[in-house]
């Protein structure tokens, strides 16, 4: 009965709730805001029931985390990831707090799926995954109230939340010394910049390269990346609109299967044995939404990656059944 009681607050109370709805108090800070005689009759537990729900006029449940809220958001989240994960969590919840859209460092494609994972399960969080263009894998997670995220969402389009990513243009005379993706990169986290405040890394042969940071690091390297190997650049902020990427090169195909199984469509997709594609699931080899397999029945639908080292990745897309009962996929590999 207590957690179903209503509680009507006087106008102080109200004014209280209005003001501080998104502070974190303890519950015994809370309760002493009550005078004694109103903490009577039930009225306490039902004081305990809402503040650990939320009010149902709209106290916010991320502002609330408690060590078991974490649990149950971290349920399914990879060991090694959990650490970084709890770290998001705990963004959004002061994003929520203070009615701010704030952002996580740029995540690599497994612990990006698990950060998602997890921010999806606050019912008071809107997220939007911002990277610069729509095919970029290394992302950063926009994170704050569902309204300012949506109306970003809206602005940004395939980029993301805008002001959550930004571009410099790295140029300099590559013809005769071509330069790859790890001289760039070694040649931005020289200056001392951490790699997960940089995104992708889009080359453009003999002229440079175009590079996706923290927008808080534009200055200083615009000043501070001059060289990249022996070669000297110049690094200049560009729009994202500016970016030249190149549509990824992909084959695709149809296949028919008896099942929807991991290494079923994957044998196909990569046209190689099952056994083979088994063997290469043992040995931690083949993830889906880029997270590892461990069992070859796992079932895909439309819309799962499935990557394997060596190999590259594939993407499943339309399933239909045919008149013998079996699955007609589509199949699209990245090459």
């Amino acid at each position: 009965m207590a957690a179903s009681l209503m509680i009507k607050l006087s106008p102080a109370q109200t004014a209280f709730k209005m003001t501080h709805s998104f502070v974190t108090i303890s519950s015994r800070q809370f309760l002493g805001f009550f005078p004694e005689t109103q903490l009577k009759n039930g009225f306490r537990s039902a004081v305990m029931a809402q503040l650990k729900n939320g009010f149902q006029t709209g106290l916010c449940h991320a502002s609330l985390l408690s060590r078991e809220d974490k649990s149950e958001l971290l349920a399914g989240v990879d060991k090694l990831h959990a650490e970084d994960v709890s770290r998001i969590l705990e963004k959004a919840r002061k994003a929520v707090d203070r009615w701010e859209v704030t952002h996580s460092n740029f995540l690599p494609p497994p612990l990006l799926g698990d950060a998602l994972t997890a921010v999806h399960r606050l019912s008071d969080v809107g997220v939007a995954i911002s990277g610069g263009y729509s095919q970029a894998e290394r992302c950063r997670l926009s994170i704050g109230h569902k309204e300012a995220i949506d109306a970003g969402v809206a602005e940004g389009g395939a980029a993301g939340f805008p002001g959550a990513v930004a571009a410099l243009s790295v140029s300099g005379n590559f013809m005769f010394d071509a330069a790859s993706h790890g001289d760039f990169l070694g040649a931005v986290l020289g200056t001392g910049i951490a790699r997960e405040k940089v995104g992708h890394i889009i080359l453009q042969g003999e002229k440079g390269a175009q590079i996706l940071v923290d927008p808080e690091l534009v200055n200083f390297l615009e000043t501070s990346l001059i060289q990249v190997r022996s070669i000297a650049v110049q690094t200049t902020a560009i729009p994202l609109t500016a970016l030249q990427v190149k549509p990824p090169r992909v084959d695709t195909f149809r296949s028919v299967e008896a099942s929807l199984r991991v290494d079923a469509l994957a044998s196909a997709g990569f046209r190689m044995s099952r056994s083979k594609l088994a063997d290469m699931i043992s040995g931690g080899d083949v993830r889906v939404n880029w997270k590892e397999v461990t069992k070859n029945g796992l079932c895909l639908k439309t819309g799962d990656v499935v990557s394997v080292s060596g190999k590259g990745r594939i993407e499943v897309g339309e399933i239909t059944m045919t008149k013998k009962g079996r699955y007609a996929v589509e199949l699209t590999r990245f090459l």
